[in-house]
């Protein structure tokens, strides 16, 4: 099945310009150094529309790259530039009619009821407008309708996450180390989105250095690095990475074969 994946955010959880900072890439007057939090969607033809975590910039990434529809959610995590945008969800029920289906780990679905209590256990008086969300914690590989998603396990810092796979395609965000299983299964991933936050060292996030090691072990055509800070000038840095090796950007756009369902 051919699906578009949008990214719809790519940068670090401050953004890019962060407020306050008048560096180089802060005052940058390319769009593509603008970065909002890390978020991406995939509209499978003839199939699901899926959004990958409800970042806090999530209405304007919506209005701005044209996404009017969400079937599904997964979430990678709970930190808050991969949830805060839950509340822009109740606009999707009204064009879906209805709950939307969302996926998460034991922890992470754990956070998101306690977070947004009023989502999950509402009050009882009217008014307002509450998001409407069937959450399922992911414990196997699952199915999305008709598109099968592989759940990558990888670690930000000491906290296991998720990444995803869904075909040929990989998404790993918000990570500094794979867990052992996770290379198998991104064995022939023909696309990936990693996480490079910059090049000094991090203790949650892969740098530049850390993620063309992971590259260099994985194989893709093609890889986009994400979750990017102030410190990478989108042209610049591109000049310096190796062949197949890009930085995203808010509003990159590229075609997928997704994997049907799990039978």
């Amino acid at each position: 099945m051919n699906a578009r994946v949008t990214v719809l955010g790519s940068g670090t959880s401050h953004g890019v310009p962060m407020i306050g900072c008048t560096c180089a890439v802060c005052r940058s007057t390319d769009p593509r150094d603008r970065r909002t939090r890390p978020s991406i969607y995939v509209a499978v033809e003839g199939g699901p529309s899926i959004l990958i975590d409800t970042s806090t910039d999530l209405r304007m990434q919506a209005l701005t790259q044209g996404v009017t529809r969400v079937d599904a959610i997964l979430f990678t995590h709970s930190h808050a530039d991969h949830i805060m945008g839950m509340d822009e969800v109740r606009r999707f029920n009204a064009v879906k009619g209805g709950a939307i289906p969302a996926y998460a780990d034991e922890r992470t679905a754990g956070d998101l009821r306690r977070t947004f209590a009023y989502v999950f256990d509402p009050p009882k008086e009217k008014g307002g407008g509450i998001p409407q969300v069937s959450l399922t914690t992911i414990t196997s590989r699952f199915n999305v309708d008709s598109i099968g998603i592989e759940p990558v396990p990888i670690f930000h810092g000491p906290r296991p996450i998720l990444g995803f796979r869904l075909g040929s395609f990989a998404y790993l965000t918000d990570c500094n180390r794979l867990a052992d299983e996770a290379w198998t299964i991104l064995d022939g991933v023909d696309i990936l989105i990693l996480d490079a936050l910059r090049h000094r060292a991090h203790p949650t996030h892969f740098n530049v250095a850390e993620a063309l090691d992971v590259v260099s072990r994985i194989k893709p055509r093609q890889t986009y690095f994400t979750h990017i800070c102030h410190d990478l000038p989108h042209a610049a840095t591109n000049q310096s990475l190796p062949p197949g090796v890009e930085l995203a950007y808010d509003g990159l756009a590229f075609d997928i074969k997704a994997a049907p369902k799990w039978t």
